[in-house]
């Protein structure tokens, strides 16, 4: 049963070996206390020290840098105001101002950290999670500001939304660092494999099936959930997709030759040429390596 596959709240034990299905993976993320970063935690506590000069606006400043904190508060809402309440909350500033500014600080009082709970483990596991975690903030950061640029009103779930699409994958880094760390050198070793297909041969599923759970489970905004679909003709789904995919394809470097063809896309989202689109993005004023990939040598 899975049961006893589960550490009791708060105890972290690493998991080293797949899950038998997906209701197993909700269930292990479900059960522990998911880790935030550490730099999260420390804004978080010198916010508590002022507390009545905190308001809602300020503290989702905070928490929508930082993924995992983003979805512990879609999950917390989602135990505590009625159905159609949780359903109008697509922001993390709406669901700050549903749970209290002071309840907040009260609920996420000792909260765990990434870098604390991988301290024992591989070095390269905590890059790993770091890179994922890089890489959602950096997509988050191109969704933004595209949904600025075409004047969308609701920027912030533009935001979200890419900063959660690799929630699932995170996860799996976080909790079981070793599986996350093989799916990474299966696509090193074998660099024409599908991502799709690395994650099926170590975990007997793909990242985006535990995604789709979790999306169902802890509540998270619908924008979310339809971008588990097909690629969208819907130009808040499109810009959330396109930014995902820079993100990825500029990860280790802006010479993957994936990312004119994305130029082109992203040109075609916000009614400019591909050579504007470059120019938005500054990627001839940087060095040929971006932050999240490793240094040329």
């Amino acid at each position: 049963s899975t049961q006893n596959e589960t550490p009791p709240q708060g105890e972290h034990r690493m998991l080293d070996h797949p899950l038998q299905d997906i209701d197993a993976w909700v269930l292990l993320f479900s059960n522990n206390s998911l880790p935030v970063l550490r730099v999260t935690k420390r804004r978080l506590d010198e916010m508590r020290q002022h507390i009545d000069d905190v308001d809602a606006r300020e503290l989702s400043r905070v928490i929508i840098q930082d993924p995992l904190m983003t979805a512990r508060v879609f999950a917390f809402t989602q135990s505590i105001g009625s159905r159609s309440l949780q359903r109008d909350i697509a922001t993390i500033a709406s669901a700050v101002m549903m749970i209290g500014i002071e309840p907040f600080f009260k609920r996420f009082e000792d909260l765990p950290t990434i870098e604390g709970m991988l301290k024992g483990e591989d070095t390269h596991a905590l890059l790993g999670v770091l890179q994922v975690i890089r890489r959602s903030q950096r997509a988050a950061d191109y969704a933004q500001e595209w949904a600025i640029w075409r004047n969308d009103v609701n920027m912030e779930e533009v935001r979200i939304a890419a900063l959660l699409h690799d929630l699932a994958e995170l996860l799996v880094w976080t909790f079981a660092p070793s599986l996350g760390l093989e799916i990474h050198a299966q696509q090193v070793a074998h660099p024409n494999l599908r991502s799709v297909d690395a994650q099926r041969n170590t975990l007997g599923l793909c990242f985006e099936e535990i995604q789709e759970a979790l999306c169902r489970v802890w509540h998270l905004p619908e924008l979310l959930q339809n971008l588990l679909g097909e690629d969208s003709k819907n130009l808040r789904e499109r810009t959330v997709a396109l930014a995902v995919r820079l993100a990825r394809h500029s990860s280790h470097g802006w010479d993957n030759p994936a990312l004119p063809d994305d130029y082109i896309d992203i040109g075609q989202l916000l009614n400019i040429s591909p050579e504007a689109v470059r120019q938005r993005i500054g990627v001839d004023a940087m060095p040929a390596r971006e932050a999240d990939g490793p240094e040329a040598s």
